[in-house]
């Protein structure tokens, strides 16, 4: 029988305060926590993406695209793809082909019943970082924003992304940091742990804690420099890192020997 309201009302968070207490990425059911999350968000997900990075999250999206240097006849893998902002981007940029891909059905759900843009269709589908569905050498670019952090095996993540590019192909991962300059990072920081994690569950009207393992995920995250070393252990060369908004958050850029 399905779950009465009550019921459902008493489902515990999937991030409880006691659960970010240690590092949430240590935890062995990080993957179902963040599936739940995500479930929970989706519909709002969008809405508070624009919000709470004042505008900026579409400017951080076209940086990356603009890094990846699309060719003509490219093929594109954005994984953890979401609501397929980065993906469409990918689509309009005169990429070949453009394939979205993300665990979590809701994310896909949404990114599937966005109006196509100017260039190619985006092909959605279900996909795991950590084994994705695809030949070895399939693909040109591989991008994954915001997303790498939630996966429960990072070194996994970039080495299967390593294994689908061409040789030659270029990997794209943007997540946020910490801004260098003491000012910035303190206010940084006050808004990313206190006032935004209060403002976005409101607009979402989540209860699944997400917008409090934003902030705690990020915190417990590896420094820019440890994913430069993450990229140089997979086997990436040319490996550069952009920040982006004071180095709110930074595009990694590796390529495939």
């Amino acid at each position: 029988m399905p779950a009465t309201s009550n019921e459902a009302a008493a489902e515990p968070p999937a991030w409880s305060r006691e659960d970010l207490a240690s590092d949430p990425h240590a935890r062995e059911d990080k993957p179902v926590k963040v599936r739940r999350m995500f479930a929970s968000i989706a519909r709002s997900y969008d809405l508070n993406n624009r919000l709470h990075s004042f505008g900026r999250d579409q400017a951080w999206r076209r940086a990356v695209v603009r890094l990846a240097e699309v060719r003509d006849g490219d093929e594109v893998l954005d994984i953890a793809c979401g609501t397929g902002d980065l993906a469409r981007l990918f689509a309009s940029s005169g990429a070949y082909r453009v394939v979205g891909g993300d665990f979590c059905p809701e994310m896909l759900d949404i990114a599937r019943a966005k109006p196509t843009r100017r260039g190619r269709a985006v092909e959605y589908m279900h996909a795991d970082a950590l084994a994705l569905p695809f030949a070895d050498g399939s693909f040109d670019i591989v991008s994954i924003a915001f997303g790498l952090r939630n996966v429960a095996d990072p070194a996994r993540a970039v080495s299967e992304f390593r294994r689908v590019l061409k040789p030659g192909g270029r990997l794209l991962i943007l997540e946020f940091d910490r801004p260098r300059n003491p000012v910035l990072r303190a206010l940084n920081d006050l808004y990313c742990r206190r006032v935004m994690p209060v403002t976005a569950s409101i607009i979402s009207r989540d209860r699944s804690g997400a917008y409090r393992y934003l902030p705690r995920s990020v915190d417990t995250f590896l420094s820019r420099e440890g994913m430069a070393q993450l990229l140089r252990d997979a086997g990436y060369a040319g490996i550069t890192l952009t920040p982006l908004t004071f180095g709110v958050c930074v595009c990694h850029r590796g390529v495939r020997p």
